[in-house]
Formats: C-alpha cells, sequence, structure tokens
C-alpha cells in the first residue's frame, strides 16, 4: 500500500487501482500508463510540482498528453510567477520520487490544482504513488481528497 491508497480507503471514497509493469525506458511515465492500461491519454493525469514566487510549493494535476503552462498556474494561485520545483524540493515535500509523485497521501498538503477537462469525466486515473501503479477516482473525489479546485492550467 502507498499513502495514496491508504487515504483513498481511509476516506473511503469509490477507487481502483490498476499495475501495470513499468519500462524504466520510457521517456513519457503517463503515456506508457494510458497505453498499457488501454485508456486515453486526456483521462490519465499527471501531477506536476511547481514553486510560486521563488517561495511556497503547490501541485498542477494535467493530462499527460498536455503542457503545464505557468502563467496560468501562477494566476490560479494568485502569484507572480511560476516554475517547476526543484527535484529535492518535490520528493522531501510529498514523499514520493519523481515519476511517482501522487497528489493523494503527500508528506504536506499543498495548494492543488486540477485541469479543468476532469469536470467532464465520470473518472480519472492519477499516479497512486509509484511508478506502475494508478488509482482510477471520480474528478470531485480527488478535489475533496486534496482540498483542491479546477482551473484552467493548460493551453
Amino acid at each position: 500500500m502507498t499513502p495514496a491508497i491508504n487515504a483513498a480507503k481511509k476516506a473511503k471514497v469509490a477507487h481502483t487501482i490498476h499495475q501495470y509493469t513499468h519500462d524504466p525506458a520510457a521517456t513519457s511515465y503517463g503515456l506508457e500508463a494510458a497505453e498499457k492500461l488501454d485508456v486515453q491519454p486526456e483521462q490519465v493525469f499527471k501531477t506536476l510540482v511547481v514553486q510560486l514566487d521563488g517561495k511556497q510549493l503547490a501541485v498542477a494535476i494535467i493530462p499527460v498528453d498536455a503542457l503545464l503552462n505557468m502563467k496560468l498556474i501562477a494566476s490560479a494561485a494568485k502569484a507572480k510567477k511560476a516554475g517547476m520545483a526543484d527535484k529535492q524540493d518535490v520528493e522531501r515535500t510529498t514523499g514520493y520520487v519523481l515519476g511517482g509523485v501522487s497528489p493523494l497521501g503527500q508528506k504536506k498538503n499543498l495548494r492543488t490544482y486540477l485541469h479543468t477537462t476532469a469536470r467532464d469525466m465520470q473518472t480519472i486515473y492519477v499516479s497512486a504513488g509509484r511508478r506502475g501503479l494508478e488509482i482510477e477516482l471520480s474528478p470531485a473525489d480527488l478535489l475533496s481528497l486534496t482540498q483542491g479546485t479546477f482551473a484552467d492550467l493548460c493551453l
């Protein structure tokens, strides 16, 4: 069990765990997950950690086939600017290694933003805290568990 799975179980939200054999040579963990789980890439979301105004960290959850727009995440977080967070800061703050960062069960609660396209989906897939492990749940449950909000994060 990972902290992400434990968080979903503890909150008693409906979820499904999907496991696949991760290929270390994969260039995109998210696209690999979509392919191996045989789901559309728009339904699989990646968890990115950004640094706002050079200080605090926040989480952006976007489709694996999309690119995070730094101006949009900064605007959503009411910050002047955003950039990708340092790898060590991400791992220390979330408790997960890059490529397996889950929005659920992080060591420290970070402000969380989910791209608006998830609003139209019954379920989405996000990392369950390890490469090769995904958790499927409703966007509403994901936002409830993370105290997150919908935001336009990609162009």
